[in-house]
Parts: C-alpha cells; sequence; structure tokens
C-alpha cells in the first residue's frame, strides 16, 4: 500500500520501515541528488483542503517540520501531493501527527524563502513511486487541575522535554521555545485577509525586549492575555531580526500557555488547545517570573472606574456588555456599565430602538448607570459578534468632551478609536477571572432603584439648540456691516429669522442672516475628517504611527523577483546598507515601453520606510505602496494610504473597496496620456476613494434666537482643499485667519461680522424622539476675507 497507518508506542514503530530507508535530513535535500533509497521524517505542521487541478488531479499540501532541528534556520518543508494518494493521504493526516514519506522528488523553488522552510519542495504521488507512512501515537490520559475543576489533556506517553531560550540568547533564523513577561500587548484584531493578529511585546530577567507579531485564522488560538504583567510560554516562534532588535512570529506548531502574573496567584494556564504539557519545574519558572516582574516591571493598576472618568483620558474599563447597535459602516454601538456612575453627563448615541439588542427592561433600569462606547473600523468586526451580558476589557478608551454648548455640564463621549496604536482593543473575560468575579459581586449588590431616582443628566442632547440668551447679548448693534460670507446660489430667498426656523418643520431650506456666537473644534486640524460618498460613514485621518508601522510589517516580506520587470512596468532593487538589510524594489510604471519624466511618473515601491517614501513623493509624482504575492503585487493594508501624491494621502473605505491587483493599472499606463488622477486609480484597483471633508459645528445667532448648524465642506466655504491642510502649514494659518475674523477671539456679540448663508433643515429620529438638525450648504467665505 503506498499510504500506511503506523502506530508508534512509547517511542517506537509498532511496524518497521523497510530496510533499505536510510533517514535524510532537510538540510542535505538537493535538486539533483539522488534521494531513492533515503525517507524524509517530521511532524505535520499545516494542512491544506484537498482541491482539484485544472486536469482533474486531486492535489493535497501539507507542511511537515523537522522536529530533531528546531533551531535550525531550515526547518520545515511543503509536500505537495498528487493523485489517488492525495485522496488517501487526506482522510488520515492530521495536524501534530508524524509524517514520513519515501521515493520523493526534490523540485528547486524559482525563489529564495524567508519563512523558514525550504526552499525545495517535495513531489509525491504513486506515479512516482512514492510511498508514504503516517504515523499515530499511543496516547496515555493525564489530569491536569482547572479553575472550574478537573480539565483532560491527552499527551504521549513519553513527555517531550522543552528547551527555553532565554530573550538574551535568541539568534536570527531560528525557532525557539521562551518564557516571558508580558510589557506590552495589542488584543487580537482583524489583519489583512481574514487572520486575526496580536503583538506582544516580553521581558525577562536578562532585561532583553522581544515583540511578536502572532498570526492565526482562529481568534481563540492567539494567547489569551489580559493585562501586563501576565506570563506567557511560546512553543515555536520564529525569531527574525529587524532594526538590530530580534522579531518573534507565529510558526508552524505555534503553541502558547498565559499565566496571571500576580505573585501568589493559582498557577493555571490558559489556553485553546486540549493537549499541551506543563511539567512541574515549569510551575517554578512561572513562580520565578512573578517575583521578578513585581519588582521589574511597571504593571498597571486595576482597570478604571466610571465613577472615576475626567475628560480627555484615555484608560481601560472592565465592564458588562448590556446593549449593542449598528451605527453606520464604520463604527458600533456598546453599552456597558460596571455598577457606578460617571460624575458628568454622557453623550447618548442617537440608534433607533428596533436596532438596539439587549433587554429592555434592563436597558431602562441601567439608564443612568450605562454608557455609550462608540467603537470604530477595526474594532466594528470584534464588537459586532459579542453577547449581551459578557464581561469585556475594553482597552485605551478616550473620554473626550461632546460639542456642547453649555460648557458646566457638557457631556462627556466615550469613543474607542480605530487601529490598534496605544493596545486599543476589545477582549472578553471569562467568568473565572478573578476580575469578573469581583466585578459581578459588585453588580449584585448595586440597588437600582437608588440609581433610577438620581437626576440624569445622561440623556442630554448634545446638539440642542440654545435656550435663551441674555438680553444683553441680543442687543445686537444694527449698524450695516458687510457680510463675510457669499451666496452662491437661491438668491431668490428671502432672509428667515432663526426663531422662525426652530419652530418649523424638517425638512426645508433658508437663508440667514447672523452672527457665530462659536464653533467647534477649536483645534481646527481636527474637523478634517475623512467620508466614504457610498455607504456615507465618516472616520478620523489615522496617524502617521499607524502607516509607519503597516510599513513596518510590510518590510518583512521579501520582494519577489518572478514580480520584476514586466511589459508595463521596471523594476530596480538594491538592499540598504545599514543594520536593517532590508531589500528594498521600486517598480516604474511605463508609457509606450518607455519611462515617463518622473514628474508624470506612477510608481510601487516595496519595503520602504516613511521617511523614503515621502523623499520619492517630492520628486515623482504619484508613489503606490505594495507588497509582493505569488502571483502579482498586492496593496497594503487599508489602513494605509493606497496612494501618496505631493503631500496627499489618499485612502480607501474598508467597508466599500475591493483591491484588484496591480496589473489593472496597465490600462491606464496604455492611455495616450496618463494623468494618473486619484479618482481613475482607485477605480481600476476597486477602491472605493475616502474623501477630505472640513466637519464643523457652528453656533449662529440673530435678534431672535440661536441655532446650531453643522458645516459639511470639502473645500468650498473655506476655499481651502480639506485634503492638503494637514500637511499644508500656510493653509493652516490661512484657515485660523478665517476663523478669527468670522469669530474673533475677545470680541462682544454686538462686535461680531454678519454672516449671510443658506441652511437646511433635516430630521435624525433616535430610539426617543425625532430630532431636527442645521446643514450650511451653497456659502463660500468672501475673497476679502480669506
Amino acid at each position: 500500500m503506498p499510504v500506511q497507518l503506523l502506530k508508534i508506542i512509547e517511542g517506537q514503530s509498532g511496524t518497521s520501515l523497510p530496510s533499505h530507508l536510510q533517514k535524510e535530513t532537510l538540510q542535505h535535500l538537493r535538486e539533483g541528488c539522488d534521494h531513492t533509497n533515503k525517507y524524509i521524517q517530521g511532524i505535520v505542521t499545516i494542512s491544506y483542503p484537498l482541491t482539484k487541478l485544472r486536469d482533474g488531479t486531486d492535489f493535497f499540501k501539507i507542511v511537515v517540520q523537522d522536529s530533531d532541528h528546531l533551531c535550525s534556520q531550515i526547518n520545515s518543508i511543503n509536500v505537495l501531493i498528487y493523485g489517488k494518494m492525495a485522496e488517501d493521504c487526506a482522510k488520515i493526516i492530521r495536524n501534530g501527527e508524524t509524517f514520513i514519506v519515501a521515493g520523493f522528488k526534490v523540485i528547486k523553488l524559482p525563489t529564495a524563502r524567508e519563512d523558514g522552510r525550504h526552499d525545495c519542495h517535495l513531489e509525491v504521488s504513486e506515479e512516482a513511486g512514492s510511498a508514504v507512512y503516517v504515523c499515530e501515537t499511543e496516547m496515555v490520559q493525564i489530569i491536569l487541575p482547572c479553575s472550574s475543576g478537573n480539565m483532560t489533556c491527552f499527551l504521549c506517553s513519553v513527555a517531550p522535554k522543552y528547551v527555553y531560550t532565554p530573550l538574551n540568547h535568541l539568534k536570527g533564523g531560528t525557532v525557539v521555545n521562551v518564557y516571558g513577561v508580558v510589557k506590552f500587548f495589542k488584543p487580537p484584531y482583524i489583519s489583512k485577509g481574514t487572520d486575526y493578529c496580536s503583538v506582544v511585546t516580553l521581558v525577562d530577567p536578562s532585561n532583553v525586549k522581544l515583540t511578536c507579531s502572532l498570526f492565526s485564522g482562529n481568534r481563540d488560538s492567539l494567547p489569551k492575555i489580559y493585562k501586563v504583567g501576565d506570563i506567557v510560554r511560546f512553543h515555536r516562534i520564529k525569531i527574525s531580526e529587524y532594526n538590530g532588535q530580534m522579531q518573534g512570529i507565529t510558526s508552524g506548531g505555534f503553541a502558547s500557555l498565559t499565566f496571571d502574573g500576580t505573585v501568589g496567584a493559582p498557577v493555571v494556564p490558559r489556553t485553546s488547545s486540549r493537549v499541551y504539557t506543563f511539567m512541574e519545574e515549569e510551575q517554578k519558572t512561572v513562580e520565578e517570573l512573578r517575583i521578578w516582574a513585581a519588582s521589574n516591571i511597571s504593571i498597571s493598576g486595576p482597570a478604571a472606574k466610571l465613577s472615576g472618568v475626567q475628560p480627555m483620558l484615555f484608560f481601560d474599563l472592565t465592564c458588562q456588555l448590556v446593549g449593542k447597535a449598528k451605527v453606520d459602516g464604520s463604527s458600533f454601538l456598546l453599552k456597558v456599565w460596571d455598577g457606578t456612575k460617571c460624575p458628568y453627563p454622557t453623550w447618548k448615541v442617537p440608534v433607533e430602538a428596533k436596532d438596539l439588542e439587549g433587554e429592555k427592561v434592563l436597558l431602562h433600569q441601567l439608564r443612568n448607570l450605562a454608557v455609550d462606547i462608540l467603537v470604530y473600523d477595526n474594532h466594528v468586526q470584534l464588537a459586532e459578534p459579542l453577547q449581551i451580558g459578557s464581561f469585556l476589557r475594553i482597552y485605551s478608551i478616550h473620554s473626550k468632551q461632546a460639542n456642547a454648548d453649555n460648557e458646566d455640564v457638557s457631556p462627556i463621549e466615550f469613543h474607542l478609536h480605530g487601529g490598534t496604536c496605544y493596545g486599543r482593543g476589545i477582549g472578553v473575560l471569562p467568568e473565572s477571572n478573578p476580575d469578573v468575579k469581583e466585578l459581578k459581586a459588585f453588580l449584585e449588590s448595586v440597588d437600582l432603584t437608588d440609581s433610577q431616582n438620581m437626576e440624569s443628566m445622561c440623556s442630554m442632547d448634545v446638539d440642542s439648540t440654545f435656550g435663551n440668551v441674555t438680553d444683553l447679548e441680543l442687543h445686537l448693534q444694527r449698524c450695516q456691516q458687510l457680510s463675510v460670507t457669499v451666496l452662491t446660489d437661491h438668491q431668490d430667498l428671502s432672509n428667515t429669522e432663526l426663531k422662525t426656523i426652530i419652530i418649523s418643520t424638517a425638512p426645508q431650506q433658508y437663508r440667514i442672516r447672523a452672527k457665530l456666537r462659536t464653533y467647534k473644534p477649536q483645534k481646527l486640524h481636527q474637523s478634517v475628517k475623512l467620508y466614504c460618498s457610498k455607504c456615507k460613514s465618516l472616520q478620523e485621518v489615522p496617524d502617521r504611527d499607524d502607516f509607519d508601522f503597516i510599513l513596518h510589517d510590510s518590510a518583512g516580506t521579501a520582494p519577489n523577483p518572478e514580480l520584476h520587470n514586466t511589459s508595463w512596468y521596471e523594476s530596480v532593487t538594491w538592499t540598504t546598507q545599514d543594520q536593517k538589510q532590508r531589500e528594498i524594489a521600486i517598480h516604474f510604471v511605463k508609457h509606450d515601453e518607455m519611462l515617463q519624466h518622473p514628474e508624470d511618473t506612477l510608481l510601487m515601491i516595496e519595503g520602504g520606510t516613511l521617511k523614503e517614501i515621502w523623499k520619492l513623493t517630492k520628486r515623482f509624482k504619484c508613489v503606490i505602496p505594495v507588497r509582493s504575492t505569488e502571483d502579482d503585487l498586492e496593496l497594503l493594508d487599508l489602513s494605509a494610504p493606497f496612494l501618496l501624491r505631493g503631500n496627499v494621502k489618499y485612502y480607501g473605505c474598508k467597508q466599500c473597496s475591493t483591491p484588484k491587483p496591480m496589473k489593472n493599472l496597465s490600462s491606464i499606463a496604455a492611455e495616450q496620456q496618463p494623468s494618473w488622477e486619484p479618482t481613475e486609480i482607485a477605480q481600476v484597483l476597486g477602491i472605493e476613494l475616502l474623501q477630505y471633508v472640513f466637519v464643523m459645528k457652528f453656533t449662529l445667532v440673530d435678534e431672535t434666537g440661536a441655532l446650531n448648524a453643522y458645516l459639511f465642506d470639502y473645500e468650498k466655504f473655506f476655499q481651502i482643499p480639506a485634503s492638503e491642510i494637514l500637511t499644508n502649514n500656510f493653509l493652516q494659518q490661512k484657515m485660523q485667519m478665517t476663523m478669527n475674523t468670522l469669530c474673533p477671539p475677545g470680541k462682544k456679540l454686538g462686535d461680531l461680522p454678519w454672516l449671510e448663508c443658506f441652511i437646511r433643515s433635516y430630521n435624525v429620529r433616535d430610539a426617543m424622539k425625532n430630532q431636527v438638525y442645521y446643514q450650511i450648504f451653497d456659502t463660500t467665505v468672501a475673497e476679502d476675507v480669506v
């Protein structure tokens, strides 16, 4: 039989291999050498689904790791199995089993590998005379204690002896086992594609730091880290060197255990695996690391309570989820409580009652204690499946003052911004967690009757119109001042008093003559947002650190030489001479098989830093950061700009974009005069282009009343493009001067200039009532002002 199932008992095979076969190591495999009487043995770490090739042949791929040489730079190899043998192997092969193959072909790969796998692969089939042996290990049952009782783990009868490497002894290109104390971590988040990612920085008594990027298609298989100071054990973590520092990344067979880092706490491992070893001497290792960490690591105290929250803080919150709702394509609402009351009125996110999940009676009872947290972008995918009643730890929540009119009772908003900087994220805590046990006991003691009788300001409407303004303020001078704004349309409309507008039904359009009493935000750069015209979502402009991290992450993937010098672009590559030893590739897009002048050229870059990319944008028309796949170049994560042109970074909507291969750019390159316009580039690459917009709130007053009107503008109102304001100091100063003219600081209301503008009213319905909002439109600041 070409495929045989062997049984390993106490390290020995129950069936002998043919006597003429000799074991070969991965290091000695070479294409063209005679391997007739050799066999390869290893552990299956990855197995892919059985598929069919175009000609109908069955195909099965696995990755086999040499368990005898884990610290070798080459410790695993791809095995490709064809035909009937593929079908048979797919039925019996499981990850973790011992795999033996003889009669294989060694095929050299066209490009070097950077992931610890051999630069050849093995081809196996009946037609080639191959023989496969899959070894099944005889298991014994070991009982380990668990916080909820006894847990059964199935281990090999002879438990493997693991060697753990101190962090100061790590070497690039090796696969090792380590213990460490968590100094920083990012809870699991969605990476590019469907994998989850978690970033963990470890330290140990050697005073060396190791940052690990961990990936898995299953979120539960990533380390269950809840706080700084936790102890982790990583098996089979691959080490690479970057910028003079060691980094870790998941390799085949990666596994982890996590322990509470509190001195004296039970040594109970957290893991999603049913099969693991934990020896008696390792308990001593955990306890020693706890003692060392208590004196050497700055471990944050307990997470903040809502009762202690102040404006403009970033804090972690341990809480219970009582309600949730989808707000739009890029944000999601979580209603949570921790049994304490925020000392400030809190913002209530307007959502339809039918869209809010949660027990209605409980939500009503907790209306004065629960707070609304709005989560954005990458966190939405993690927030949507959360179960009502689950206990959460939300990391790096931002509490900020809402844009309210009366600053004395200004509500606090709670936001979990997009991205993963500063460890932003959401973690689900099990009920066995000590913090959860303490929180549950406290929540059960809260008297909800008392909370309902408290004076609640939580339901304050952030955007409610002004109340009565004092007579002194309303004593406006009726001098014939020139308006500082210009109306660009609808000249047939006559002026309407604000009082009349406030009591009128919506939607309607009005022409008004009023004064700008206040505006928000005061820091004008904060008014610039990104807007998707398709899903109507608004989001913050990503910061520099997010882009830098994505570039840093993509630099770990070496350029694929097979993708260089195609019919529509010409490639140049080099390796940096500094400690980083980065490999950089630049692909210059051609026109009529000729390179264009730099000011007309679009180029794609792999492996570049943020500083290097900005240098290129000063000389070339357009720059697109990319990375290699097996078949084509592709864009980076859409958290990064997909295009840089001059000083402007262009972003795509994650919700609405469907990125296409970079070869689609060849259609633009073939045009008679390629313009390389961002909209055209976005269209051929399947990107829904996000637009830079100004979003501000103006408080307008006249003799009869006051109302808040929103400005939602690209470049018409200020005559300044929103896309350039963040990178142009001159434009920032010009915008500030404009606002100082519209609303001079320190001036009395009677001395403010008049604004003529159009506003439209519109309805927004929340869970309780219908709200009327107002937006400025078809109005421009006068040229003599700007």
